[in-house]
């Protein structure tokens, strides 16, 4: 049996749309950026934020390929998904994404789950 603690959030979404919201890592990413922000953010800005983290590189390192490749993705798929399910609100004439009450929740969880599924190397031990 699970135990809920004091340190759970309550997330203001359906399950089956939690679970789906964070199913993907470019979508996990967008709740972060949005949750560490706190405000609306551009699908620009978090575009080159994302192709930053993939590739391991600064953002002024990211390249048009590399921008390219997460913005159609986000345009086309992930964004849409956090907004049907509640998870931001995609604004696609302004190509703004913006946090909901869900955001932070949903953010919150992402960590413990990261930390909690973290496996250390041998190389660092």
């Amino acid at each position: 049996m699970v135990e809920q603690t004091s340190s759970c959030h309550a997330i203001p979404i359906e399950p089956d749309d939690a679970f789906r919201a964070i199913s993907n890592s470019r979508r996990r990413s967008v709740i972060l950026s949005l949750a560490q922000s706190g405000d609306n953010l551009s699908v620009s800005d978090l575009t080159v934020e994302i192709a930053a983290i993939e590739n391991l590189i600064d953002p002024s390192e990211v390249t048009s390929k590399q921008r390219t490749r997460v913005y159609i993705s986000l345009i086309q798929s992930h964004l849409e998904t956090l907004d049907d399910t509640g998870a931001a609100v995609y604004h696609n004439r302004s190509k703004q994404v913006a946090p909901t009450e869900a955001t932070d929740p949903l953010a919150t969880h992402i960590c413990q789950i990261s930390t909690a599924c973290y496996k250390p190397s041998e190389e660092d031990v």
